[in-house]
């Protein structure tokens, strides 16, 4: 397996404006120097101690993403260094961030991670549960984060009309959030939405981030 022609084609097909967040979780260090090398440079992982132990191994050009549910008390791993969390699912878990981002004298960027799948398991928020975060004078006092976007993932499914469909649900609440709060906010902007066998649709509708791991390094094992 060759990550650097793994990558060739996925970077290929990604449209300026769209970025590449290889999802390097449980993966060695040496698959990710084999992928730095190859000229990336954002890596998503999802478990905030493997993070920080990474972060302080590897390059200190890397731009590194926390992509899974975080947990409160794990924030403060990850916030002198991170560069985005994507999923943000709670005001208390928003409060936590900002807290800590405070500590290390740093504005860290995040995404409100929508629910809009069918199943049950995955985390996100409603529309109105994130109207409600924004308009709560709690949000409006935080001074250490900042929206720059939606994240969602999709059902886990082989119809893809379904995928597509909850794509397009995130991309309109996205319009619809940055209208009614972010209009005049350029760095409101992402749609995180996309994996390894569906980001080409997340594309099609709209994705400005697509998180990309088993077709760059294999499946997991």
């Amino acid at each position: 397996m060759s990550i650097k022609k793994n990558l060739e084609p996925i970077l290929n097909s990604l449209p300026t404006g769209v970025k590449l967040i290889t999802v390097s979780k449980t993966k060695p260090n040496e698959q990710i120097m084999e992928a730095y090398d190859t000229g990336i440079r954002i890596f998503g992982e999802s478990k905030p101690q493997e993070l920080s132990r990474k972060w302080s191994e590897l390059p200190k050009d890397i731009e590194w993403h926390i992509i899974g549910h975080l947990q409160t008390n794990k924030v403060k791993y990850i916030a002198p260094f991170v560069s985005v969390v994507h999923a943000v699912d709670s005001l208390k878990l928003l409060r936590t961030i900002n807290k800590e981002a405070l500590k290390n004298n740093r504005l860290i960027p995040f995404l409100f991670q929508m629910h809009i799948a069918d199943e049950e398991t995955k985390f996100g928020l409603s529309i109105d549960e994130i109207y409600s975060i924004i308009n709560s004078d709690d949000f409006k006092a935080f001074e250490n984060v900042k929206p720059v976007g939606l994240m969602g993932m999709a059902t886990f499914t082989e119809n893809m009309d379904q995928v597509r469909s909850e794509f397009q649900y995130l991309k309109t609440c996205f319009d619809r959030i940055k209208n009614d709060f972010f209009a005049d906010d350029d760095r409101f902007k992402e749609i995180s939405m996309g994996m390894s066998n569906d980001y080409k649709i997340a594309i099609e509708e709209g994705s400005t981030m697509v998180r990309i791991g088993s077709s760059i390094f294999g499946l997991r094992h």
